[in-house]
């Protein structure tokens, strides 16, 4: 299946999404924080199907990751995490680099849901609502 970056700074949630990413038989690098995946990503040379990251995160942000990400390896599609509707706004900017973002929390149907959609680059059944 595929091979999958995991950025989120809270133990449980990494731990859930990334058992939840495994059922499906994909393969999941799990990091800390945004400094801790681009190392990641130097190191494996950006070969990851997709790159899936919370947005709030100490040191480096999923935002500049997702900058950092898709400057780098254009390729590698994104998916973004956040309980944080102000953070979610931050994200609404970042369209053409981000393939979605899912509101924490979710359901383990729901986070595999939206990584099989990133893989296939299937466009999102709804569209995103940001505060005005």
């Amino acid at each position: 299946m595929a091979r999958i970056l995991l950025t989120e700074d809270d133990d449980s949630v990494r731990s859930f999404v990334k058992r939840a990413l495994e059922l499906d038989g994909h393969w999941v690098k799990a990091a800390e924080d945004g400094a801790e995946a681009v190392e990641v990503l130097a190191r494996e040379e950006g070969k990851f199907d997709l790159l899936v990251s919370d947005i709030k995160m100490p040191i480096m942000d999923g935002i500049a990751l997702a900058v950092h990400t898709s400057r780098d390896w254009p390729s590698v599609p994104i998916l973004l995490m956040t309980g944080f509707a102000d953070q979610r706004e931050r994200a609404g900017g970042l369209d053409a680099l981000v393939h979605d973002v899912i509101t924490k929390p979710f359901s383990l149907a729901d986070i595999r849901r939206s990584v099989r959609h990133a893989i296939a680059g299937v466009v999102p059944e709804q569209t995103r609502l940001y505060a005005s």
